[in-house]
C-alpha cells in the first residue's frame, strides 16, 4: 500500500515504520497513520464460513466478473483500429 500524507499532500508518500507502534510515518513532517492496516476488528469463525457459501465468490461466478462479455470485445476491436492510426499506446 503507498499512500500520501494527510498533512503534508500527495507529494509526500509515507513509508512503514518499523516499531512497536505500527503504522506509517510520512518522512516530511512525522504524522502517523494506521489506515491501511485495517479496521482492528475481527471476523467471526462462523461468518468468514459463510462467505465460502456465497455465490457471489464461487470460482465461475469471479471468471465471469473478470472475462469480457463477446459485446464488450467486439467494441475492443473497433478501437483497436483507432490505437492502429494514430500510432497510440
Amino acid at each position: 500500500m503507498r499512500c500520501s500524507c494527510r498533512v503534508c499532500g500527495p507529494e509526500y508518500w509515507m513509508v512503514q515504520a518499523e516499531s512497536d507502534a505500527l503504522g506509517c510515518v510520512c518522512p516530511e513532517c512525522g504524522f502517523r497513520c494506521r489506515d491501511c492496516l485495517g479496521t482492528d476488528t475481527v471476523v467471526p469463525r462462523d461468518a468468514l464460513a459463510a462467505l465460502a457459501r456465497d455465490p457471489r465468490f464461487f470460482p465461475e461466478n469471479l471468471r465471469k466478473a473478470f472475462d469480457p462479455s463477446e459485446d464488450s470485445r467486439e467494441d475492443d476491436e473497433e478501437n483497436d483500429d483507432i490505437w492502429m492510426k494514430d500510432g497510440g499506446f
